[in-house]
């Protein structure tokens, strides 16, 4: 593997970040700018970064999933309040299940605990009430799946509104009612999900990693502008170390997540999911730290409500709960070490 980005992906990023400096929040008060908030969807939509996954006439999506993970580090590193993350994740499942892209904005369904898709039973149209629907912000539809004896089907399950919660920056939503769910055919097979799984997981992790990185920015930014005693705080060793701590933690996440990125595309199912795994537990774990830092570096104020810093933290917990926590990811490590691959053992860590 090798880890430096083409000119085509540093010029990505390059994209991305404009676009996030351009139109991104940088208050809390900029979150209820609806006026900003569209023009962000608008040229994201432009872009046309929601369809890097959609399927080209050979079946293979438009872009890697080091493209993908570069633009969801972007949109991490300045919280923006924009839907990514649960479009790029219905794309990948509809391609993958040999389905036409969508024709209207669609996300994911997630179990309660957002640690897995929602799997309906023969009866589609029941027990969709309990899914929740991220990032879901203009979606009117989820995805969710249908056990059968070789695989899976997928389902479309129409949401209510979507409300902004839990982060601030991702819309939630969940299913509109009973009835509500239209089957649409393809076929899943296990091992699809496995590798849909390792994908999402690695995107989960460059979001991580971008809010890990905005966060350091920020708290870097106030230490050099607050004063205490005459100096910066920043000159004090003990922030020295706080933020020295913090980036080393965000440098070791970006690397592991690199990999995964690059695994789900390239390695097996099995080995793809294992490497998203082992980023998604240090990712995890490492985003907390950071953010929690971020928040300490700013004393008084970084408990505030006008203090950015908490939506960093807010968006960093959903993004650790989305397809498993720390401890579920090194269940999944654990386990893929113990059975081996090729064994179907790792499949269990899906439940």
């Amino acid at each position: 593997m090798d880890v430096r980005l083409s000119p085509e992906q540093r010029a990505l990023r390059e994209a991305a970040a404009h676009l996030v400096d351009t139109y991104a929040p940088r208050t809390v008060a900029d979150l209820d700018d609806a006026e900003r908030a569209s023009k962000l969807d608008t040229a994201l939509a432009g872009a046309g970064w929601r369809e890097l996954r959609d399927a080209t006439e050979g079946g293979q999506p438009v872009a890697g999933a080091v493209e993908v993970a570069i633009v969801a580090e972007e949109l991490g590193r300045r919280v923006a309040d924009v839907a990514f993350l649960g479009p790029i994740a219905a794309a990948e499942l509809r391609r993958r299940a040999g389905l036409p892209a969508a024709s209207t904005a669609e996300t994911v369904l997630l179990r309660p605990d957002l640690s897995g898709l929602l799997v309906l039973g023969a009866d589609a149209d029941v027990d969709v009430g309990d899914g929740v629907a991220i990032d879901a912000r203009g979606a009117t539809s989820a995805l969710a799946l249908v056990a059968g004896v070789d695989g899976y089907e997928l389902v479309a399950v129409d949401l209510a509104s979507a409300r902004i919660a839990r982060d601030l920056t991702r819309g939630v939503a969940a299913a509109a009612g009973s009835g509500s769910t239209r089957r649409l055919g393809g076929r899943l097979p296990h091992d699809e999900l496995v590798a849909w799984t390792a994908f999402v997981l690695a995107l989960t992790c460059a979001d991580l990693v971008g809010v890990m990185r905005g966060a350091v920015q920020l708290a870097r930014d106030y230490a050099t502008l607050r004063h205490q005693f005459g100096v910066p705080i920043g000159s004090f060793q003990a922030v020295q170390h706080l933020l020295a701590d913090a980036f080393v933690a965000s440098e070791g996440s970006a690397s592991v997540t690199r990999h995964a990125a690059w695994a789900a595309d390239r390695l097996p199912p099995q080995q793809a999911l294992q490497a998203a795994a082992v980023a998604k537990a240090y990712c995890a774990r490492a985003a907390r730290t950071v953010c929690e830092t971020a928040i300490q570096v700013h004393g008084g104020i970084g408990n505030t409500w006008d203090c950015i810093a908490h939506v960093y933290l807010r968006r960093a917990l959903l993004s650790s709960q989305v397809l498993g926590d720390s401890g579920a990811n090194l269940a999944r490590v654990i386990e893929y070490q113990e059975i081996g691959p090729g064994t179907g053992g790792i499949h269990s860590g899906l439940r």
